[in-house]
């Protein structure tokens, strides 16, 4: 008998045995779970394939430099390919080698030479460094991506490792912070913590300094209850941006599902992702994490081999139905990752309860969540994914959070996303921008998304937190450049100012930029203090971008997805103007939480309660009288009241609310408005 092996050199030797004589140490293994498992005797390795003909596990030295020896996976069960070392270890560095046909024009990309990713690989070493041999076809070639390169992309390519998953959490608790209570944080791992005073130099940039005692406590300071934490699964930097001296420092560019991001880790094990996750647990604030599992880093066909383009092109992505050598591209980024097969969402739903059991991350954002819901024939809020997570015992208990719209046709769904899902709501954002700015007609615009966009969200028992209330987020400007520019400044991104959205609806106030003038400075902080104001006291699920809270100015950039530097980064450098916007954004989230009328799930619909004899909202002219069709109509119309009565019917139950009664005077013109206090019952004077 011979067996065929492949030597450290990368070249196949023989090795004769007579037959009944070969031992070996690999052993059939197991098929589930999927990925590299220690059982505390072995490491058992499972990878799904549909269509590859061998599956080659690449052992690699404690270095990740030398490949010690490849060994073929054993056993093919229900498309899966596994096999059992008795001898490997946590710690143990590896890839895969897939072989099957390069066939690009029928979706099929395989190139043994090209060592991939495990797509459940739980951790990754070493950095993905940017070579013509990651690609599996030859850069240059007459044929594109028709040809086929032969060049090992192994010392290019980061290692998968095995891990030993065992973490004592302690006394750390579960937390289920209820809606209602819920304020968002949203955030950057390494942006946050890169300039902040009381974090160490060492741990800057990472879960540890994330979880630094004056960060968490600041943030409990502030009022928060959640922080979102922008995608911290291990991301790809794009070549394109290295060429011109940037970073990928957004980090949407997924290359594995199930790992922390290596360079957010001051430490080699991913339990410093869990220690981060107990502290803020420990301090009662929730952990949310902005995920993206509607593309990853391998681009269209012209994008490098590093995982699943690999493993199995025609699986994994969405292809065109008609020339499968091209990819359908509904992200914007080349691929859109294929939920429709079942192998792929078993993945992606593997991957959320890897994080949500054994991180104990409390819910998740999802990037261009539309995608999540495609079906062949477009959205489907019934679609596979979306069903998937409402019926699961673990992540149905989680946030579960959309962006609702991506690139592709049929791709705004604001409102559409089913029962037990919140949704980011850009019409908050859009029309409360445009109503402080001073456009006129914006009333009934104004009304609708201060009491939690009932049009949109207020049908199926939904509720009013499904609303995800935000006026600015980590993509446009912040809240101080929102008031300082009129027009996008990105020109440090490298593409001439044209990348960014070119309508902000925002108002420079008469300088665009930095300015001495007090008075136009007086008058930006005003806007903020408006915006942050209105963003709070809206019925809803209130997101605040962090650094918003006293001022943080990004320059004008819009877009700041590559800048990993100053412009990127929170300034901690607050001046008087930011410790007083700090102190109002501390009063305005306790006002929040003080009056329960503003956390009311129950969707306000100023109708008269019958049976009550009341209305949940009062909208009123400023001298108190109720508004009218006309006033609604009045298209200079730039100032209103509203009553928020606590006494009205809180739940499905007929019964008084014993809330207190809310008046807001709000006046977006730039005249001084009188307002007359309404008679409330129950109120001291009126």
């Amino acid at each position: 008998m011979t067996d065929m092996r492949w030597g450290r050199d990368g070249t196949m030797g023989q090795v004769v045995q007579e037959a009944g004589t070969m031992q070996s140490r690999i052993r059939e293994g197991l098929p589930y779970p999927l990925g590299a498992t220690w059982d505390g005797l072995g490491v058992n390795f499972s990878l799904f394939s549909a269509n590859a003909t061998r599956v080659e596990l690449c052992l690699f030295d404690e270095s990740g430099q030398e490949e010690l020896e490849r060994v073929v996976l054993p056993e093919y069960t229900d498309e899966i390919w596994h096999g059992y070392l008795p001898d490997a270890r946590p710690g143990q560095l590896y890839g895969y080698r897939v072989h099957g046909p390069y066939d690009p024009e029928s979706g099929h990309r395989f190139n043994h030479h090209k060592l991939l990713i495990d797509p459940y690989a739980k951790q990754l070493v070493g950095e993905l460094i940017w070579d013509d041999a990651l690609y599996g076809y030859t850069i240059g070639h007459e044929d594109g991506d028709l040809s086929f390169d032969e060049r090992d992309s192994a010392p290019f390519m980061p290692r998968c490792r095995v891990i030993d998953p065992a973490f004592t959490w302690g006394r750390s608790t579960e937390i289920r912070v209820p809606w209602s209570d819920t304020v968002i944080y949203e955030t950057h791992v390494r942006g946050y913590t890169m300039r902040h005073p009381s974090v160490p130099e060492a741990l800057r940039g990472t879960f540890s300094g994330l979880a630094v005692p004056e960060v968490i406590d600041y943030l409990v300071d502030l009022g928060v209850s959640s922080l979102e934490l922008m995608p911290i699964h291990a991301f790809a930097d794009d070549r394109h941006l290295q060429e011109k001296g940037l970073h990928n420092y957004w980090g949407y560019n997924t290359l594995a599902f199930f790992v922390p991001h290596p360079n957010y880790m001051s430490t080699e094990t991913v339990s410093e992702f869990k220690q981060m996750v107990a502290r803020y647990h420990a301090a009662g604030i929730e952990v949310l994490l902005d995920v993206v599992y509607n593309h990853t880093a391998e681009g269209n066909e012209m994008g490098p081999t590093l995982s699943f383009k690999g493993i199995d092109n025609a699986s994994y992505y969405r292809l065109m139905p008609e020339e499968p050598r091209f990819y359908i591209n509904d992200t914007g980024t080349g691929n859109t990752l294929n939920l429709s097969h079942p192998r792929v969402l078993q993945m992606v739903t593997d991957s959320l309860r890897y994080w949500a059991d054994e991180m104990r991350v409390d819910g998740f954002r999802f990037d261009l969540a539309t995608i999540l819901g495609r079906e062949a024939d477009g959205f489907d809020e019934g679609g596979g994914f979306l069903d998937s997570c409402r019926q699961d015992p673990l992540l149905s208990q989680c946030k579960l959070i959309a962006e609702p719209w991506d690139c592709g046709p049929g791709g705004y769904q604001v409102g559409k996303f089913p029962p037990g899902w919140a949704e980011w709501n850009d019409r908050f954002r859009d029309d409360m921008r445009a109503f402080w700015r001073g456009d006129e007609g914006r009333l009934p615009a104004f009304a609708n998304r201060l009491t939690a966009s009932a049009d949109l969200f207020n049908h199926r028992g939904r509720k009013a937190f499904s609303s995800i209330n935000f006026i600015t987020a980590h993509d446009g400007f912040t809240l101080r450049d929102l008031v300082s520019y009129n027009n996008k400044h990105n020109e440090a991104n490298g593409e001439d100012n044209k990348d960014g959205h070119d309508d902000n609806v925002s108002w420079n106030h008469g300088v665009e930029g930095e300015t001495d003038d007090a008075g136009i400075r007086e008058l930006r902080m005003r806007q903020m203090r408006n915006l942050l104001a209105t963003l709070m006291l809206s019925q809803g699920t209130p997101m605040l971008l962090a650094g918003d809270e006293f001022g943080r100015t990004q320059g004008g950039n819009n877009n700041a997805y590559c800048q990993d530097g100053n412009i990127g980064w929170v300034d901690w450098n607050l001046s008087d103007e930011g410790r007083g916007l700090l102190a109002f954004t501390r009063q305005l989230i306790r006002l929040r939480r003080q009056y329960p009328i503003l956390e009311r799930g129950r969707f306000m619909t100023g109708k008269l309660d019958e049976n009550l004899g009341i209305k949940d909202v009062a909208w009123l002219t400023p001298g108190a009288e109720e508004m009218t069709v006309d006033h609604w109509h009045d298209e200079e119309a730039k100032a209103i009241g509203v009553v928020l009565n606590g006494h009205a019917q809180p739940t499905g139950i007929c019964r008084f609310g014993s809330d207190v009664t809310v008046f807001l005077a709000l006046n977006a013109s730039d005249q001084d408005v009188d307002f007359v206090l309404p008679d409330v019952p129950g109120g001291a004077s009126g």
